[in-house]
């Protein structure tokens, strides 16, 4: 799979800079940028885990958290820039959903079909539960009820002020996990797991983390200026084109390793990719868009449609409900599977 991801880096680089130069077919780009950043991504991802592993389960938590998301962050920061605000709102649910229903489903079905039952350490399943409740369900729908009522100068207040309370939270979660409370709440099996290796050393790892992301800047910008010229030629929504296309580009490289730790039956892994994305989405990723967005001449309230709010807040129960006991099979992996069909045939409908 790393020779896949190389030879597509190698080719896919090269043709965006000569597509964008050229004027190529914006609909062929918009393919060959997906691709790009997804093998970019999984080079960022490498790296990312190489330094973590250096650096130690500290330092190594915080990077994680601070390049775990970092293709998305970097794709919705030129969307805002292009003002589109919508394609933005909708990639961040399109995150939400897809790390929940889609990576959490895979992950569990496939996993499931090796194994009878997996297991991963339940006071961090009923811990991120927490968090998922309040940063979905109250961070996400109380701007949403509040600014019925509200001009847009207090709906971007009230925004403001639940990113910042977000942030604050999020770091505190970190803390908490990594710090004050580190293997206080240990799994059996965490107990027994064995030092890992580096894939690299410290040098490469930040050489390569530093070029990968000016590349995937550069084609992130590109692929904004696709999004519209996309939309109109295959009747898709920019709800549909955020929810699930760019998400899914966003996300396939951290997608792909859930469901590696899935097979390896390392599920507390697996589980920590899933839902301690959608925390990091959530709680550190959408509030800091918010504050960025101050700079442009379109702000970002923190206010999502009706639809991406019911969606989100169904996947948040649905995943609480079935992984709140620690325990999986591949039957529950299908539910989570089935529940972003449900969704994203209905997105694609709107």
């Amino acid at each position: 799979m790393n020779r896949v991801f190389f030879i597509m880096v190698l080719i896919g680089v090269p043709l965006s800079v000569i597509g964008n130069l050229l004027h190529w077919s914006q609909v062929l780009m918009f393919a060959v940028f997906c691709l790009t950043i997804i093998a970019l991504a999984a080079y960022m991802g490498r790296a990312t885990e190489s330094l973590a592993v250096v650096a130690g389960p500290r330092i190594g938590g915080l990077l994680n958290a601070t390049f775990g998301n970092a293709v998305e962050l970097i794709i919705s920061i030129f969307a805002l820039k292009a003002g589109l605000i919508g394609v933005v709102l909708a990639s961040l649910t399109g995150s939400v959903l897809g790390n929940l229903l889609l990576v959490g489903g895979l992950s569990f079905f496939i996993g499931g079909l090796k194994f009878k039952r997996q297991e991963f350490n339940v006071y961090d399943a009923r811990h991120n539960s927490g968090l998922l409740i309040f940063a979905v369900i109250v961070a996400f729908v109380i701007p949403e009820v509040f600014s019925q009522g509200m001009n847009n100068q207090k709906t971007m207040v009230l925004s403001v002020g639940v990113s910042i309370t977000l942030i604050l939270l999020y770091l505190a979660a970190l803390l908490f996990k990594l710090v004050t409370h580190r293997g206080v709440y240990q799994h059996k099996s965490e107990q027994t797991e064995e030092p890992e290796e580096p894939e690299w050393s410290k040098g490469r790892a930040i050489l390569v983390l530093l070029l990968a992301t000016v590349a995937v800047a550069y084609v992130a910008e590109s692929l904004v200026h696709t999004i519209e010229t996309v939309a109109l030629r295959f009747g898709w929504s920019e709800l549909f084109i955020g929810v699930i296309i760019v998400a899914i580009v966003g996300n396939a490289a951290e997608h792909a390793s859930a469901i590696i730790m899935a097979v390896k039956n390392k599920m507390g892994v697996a589980v920590e990719i899933a839902i301690g994305s959608t925390l990091q989405v959530a709680m550190f990723v959408a509030p800091v868009l918010v504050l960025i967005s101050l700079l442009f001449e379109e702000q970002m309230p923190l206010v999502f449609t009706w639809p991406e709010l019911i969606a989100m807040v169904t996947a948040v129960f649905v995943t609480v409900a079935i992984s709140n006991d620690g325990d999986t099979n591949w039957f529950e992996g299908a539910v989570l599977l089935g529940a972003y069909i449900i969704m994203g045939i209905g997105f694609y409908l709107i």
